[in-house]
């Protein structure tokens, strides 16, 4: 199986088994869809989703069999995932570009090593020489990317790579 992060069970809300979803991922209205599964913590519990819907910064979830709060009690602080091979998304995910190669006209500036999230945007963790340098991952800065050719080309303005 083929995991990835999507988010964390910060609480439960109300006394019929909801959980509240603290979740940044992209495609979370493809992945919380009713009917598909997610994955609990480090041992990757399964569970196919019964209802979601938003509250407020909040994805209010459900899941088949578990109608009661001391139900899911347990799942307080856990992180959840999805398995890429059972859902079709259709786009790139934040964990295709780890490990692919930055380019800005041509020249090599580093590898990205990790995606941040700053509340609003992604940001690629680009490194080269131990050094770090941090490209947000919009329009105005990435130029294109091909997954094949494991190759990003980026528009870099001044002060945006870390040079020294």
């Amino acid at each position: 199986m083929n995991y990835i992060y999507i988010g964390d069970i910060v609480n439960t809300h109300g006394i019929k088994g909801e959980v509240k979803v603290l979740s940044h991922f992209k495609y979370k209205n493809i992945v919380f869809a009713k009917n598909n599964n997610i994955y609990v913590g480090s041992n990757y519990e399964k569970l196919t989703i019964n209802s979601y819907r938003k509250h407020k910064i909040f994805d209010l979830l459900t899941f088949y069999g578990v109608n009661d709060i001391n139900d899911v009690l347990k799942y307080k602080g856990e992180k959840i995932y999805m398995d890429k091979n059972e859902i079709v998304i259709d786009g790139i995910l934040n964990e295709d570009l780890i490990n692919m190669n930055v380019y800005n006209n041509g020249v090599f500036i580093g590898c990205v090593t990790e995606i941040l999230n700053n509340g609003v945007y992604d940001i690629l963790v680009v490194e080269k020489n131990q050094k770090r340098s941090l490209i947000p991952n919009i329009e105005e800065f990435i130029l294109n990317i091909d997954l094949n050719q494991n190759k990003i080309n980026v528009k870099i303005i001044e002060g945006l790579i870390n040079e020294n």
